[in-house]
């Protein structure tokens, strides 16, 4: 074989223009729905990520995330992909987004590329679409106060489909530590087609914008918890988008705490969650402490994943005075199958543009 020649391998490479163009057709919240159906069944292969974390020469903490997956229906060809995303907390004050990266698509009987994507904007909304499933099946009925904490491209997803998809929303509370970023989604809210039936609300704290609010969404990047369990109001739901937000005293406190994938939440040595598997504080799904550990008093164990809610294996909410906890890690399956039907739609549609490699 002659190593320095081989056949022309051609790929379609989509710019975030093309995807967004692309996914005005693309039913995200269903084919979120679906792929962790899937997922609950078994139906699905979800390695580990990979990690690797790095301080910038400025002093930024950066990290590279490589999160491989597989989606194995009975009777279709397998979606084979990778999401990769990087991000660095410098990036804002240099005027460009915290995170971007690429989702790769495989042809799933080569193994060759098929699709190479912009990666932030689908991790965004398949990250709001798995908020709104929450909404729909474990907040209370037909809530009308939202809270928001960080006002970054991760709210404003979340903003624009909560708006569309929760009809009874009439108040965004909204809270940043730059008051700037605040005003800014406050104006992005106001120009969407939904904007002019909801009251934005700025929040001089964390604590005022979760008041009274029936649906909490911090999208922050803090490291360290500060929501209590006396600032939720009875029934409130969290949905635990940046994973370090709620103290450990306001888990233990919560009805119902549900994740996406117990795998990946119980082998996080950095996040809430993983952390308190690790000191005996949080049980798994079948109620055992991690190996070698021993089950601290007061321990609770996680309920459900949101799979098997939304296929009817667990009640979702029971009361309307219960308090839930949404602790979604972020699984690659979903950003794999989005990119999927966005590959699809954009063949239909002539988009992108066919290179090789």
């Amino acid at each position: 074989m002659d190593f320095e020649r081989y056949p022309d391998s051609p790929y379609l490479h989509l710019t975030r223009a093309d995807v967004i163009e692309a996914a005005c057709g693309v039913d995200i919240v269903g084919t979120v729905a679906e792929a962790l159906m899937l997922h609950s069944a078994g139906q699905t292969a979800l390695p580990e990520e990979a990690y690797l974390g790095w301080t910038t020469p400025r002093g930024d903490s950066a990290r590279l995330l490589a999160m491989p997956g597989a989606l194995l229906q009975d009777g279709r060809p397998p979606v084979v992909g990778m999401k990769t995303i990087n991000a660095s907390l410098g990036n804002p004050a240099r005027g460009i987004p915290r995170s971007q990266g690429f989702t790769l698509l495989l042809d799933p009987e080569t193994a060759r590329p098929v699709a190479l994507m912009e990666a932030a904007y689908i991790s965004a909304m398949r990250t709001a679409a798995v908020t709104a499933l929450a909404v729909r099946h474990l907040a209370v009925p037909s809530p009308r106060k939202l809270a928001l904490i960080g006002c970054g491209a991760l709210a404003q997803a979340h903003a624009a489909l909560l708006l569309r998809t929760v009809p009874t929303l009439r108040t965004l509370a909204l809270h940043d530590v730059a008051p700037d970023r605040a005003e800014a989604l406050a104006a992005y809210v106001a120009s969407l087609p939904e904007g002019a039936k909801v009251e934005t609300v700025p929040a001089g704290s964390a604590r005022e914008a979760v008041r009274d609010a029936e649906v909490v969404v911090p999208v922050t990047t803090v490291t360290q918890g500060y929501i209590e369990p006396d600032w939720l109001r009875p029934g409130a739901l969290v949905c635990h988008v940046s994973l370090d937000d709620l103290t450990e005293a306001a888990v233990l406190a919560a009805d119902t705490v549900i994740v996406d994938d117990w795998s990946l939440v119980r082998d996080d040595p950095r996040r809430l969650l993983g952390r308190m598997h690790r000191a005996g504080t949080l049980l798994g799904p079948d109620g055992a402490p991690r190996d070698g550990v021993t089950a601290r008093p007061g321990a609770r164990r996680v309920d459900a994943v949101l799979g098997d809610v939304l296929a009817g294996r667990h009640p979702g909410r029971r009361h309307q005075d219960e308090t839930i906890i949404s602790n979604p890690f972020g699984m690659s399956i979903l950003d794999v199958a989005v990119a999927d039907r966005i590959h699809a739609r954009a063949e239909a549609a002539g988009l992108g543009t066919r290179l090789t490699l």
